[in-house]
């Protein structure tokens, strides 16, 4: 199912290359199927690219937390959270924050 799903997203992709939601759905699906280097591939394009894709943040942290990426996940999270203030986007800005914050007592910080 996931492979077919992946599969029709990367079809869309090919007619709209620049679509940040087409763009962020592939690195999920990649993600959910294990393909960690795909989706870090997909979503640092889509923060390069788009970085007021605000939905980026949390998860291309979250990859680099599972990747024991502390550092990188925490300047994410950072960048996030700039960006969220910017865009005045608070529930993003709570969610990012509240990660962070997760991150930062795990690492004992």
């Amino acid at each position: 199912m996931s492979d077919k799903r992946l599969e029709k997203l990367l079809q869309f992709l090919q007619d709209q290359p620049d679509d940040a939601f087409l763009l962020f759905a592939v690195g999920k699906e990649y993600e959910q199927q294990d393909q960690f280097d795909k989706a870090l591939e997909k979503y640092l394009f889509l923060r390069e690219t788009q970085p007021e894709y605000i939905g980026l943040y949390y998860h291309l942290a979250k990859l680099y937390e599972k990747l024991d990426e502390n550092i990188l996940a925490m300047q994410t999270y950072n960048e996030g959270i700039q960006m969220a203030k910017k865009q005045t986007d608070y529930h993003a800005l709570s969610e990012l924050n509240n990660a962070k914050m997760n991150l930062e007592i795990e690492l004992g910080n």
